[in-house]
């Protein structure tokens, strides 16, 4: 987001089986953002809008019914 507008860097198009568990990764490394779905790389890329420290948010299409089981931050190091 920014100022209020969001923008979407990259994607994937794939199938989400309803009523499963999955899991959705993000590995954040200086301006490179690395995604993965279900323990398989969907895509890396790149935005150098933000550097530095910052936050994480969460956000779904409106039409989505999303539960999140649990979420876990860890530094790298």
């Amino acid at each position: 987001m920014v100022k209020g507008k969001r923008e979407q860097l990259d994607g994937a198009n794939i199938i989400v089986t309803s009523n499963e568990w999955h899991t959705l990764g993000l590995r954040a490394e200086d301006d490179r953002f690395t995604i993965s779905f279900d323990g398989h790389e969907l895509f890396s890329t790149v935005d150098s809008t933000f550097i530095g420290p910052g936050k994480v948010g969460l956000w779904t299409k409106a039409d989505s019914v999303t539960n999140f089981d649990s979420i876990s931050i860890t530094p790298l190091e």
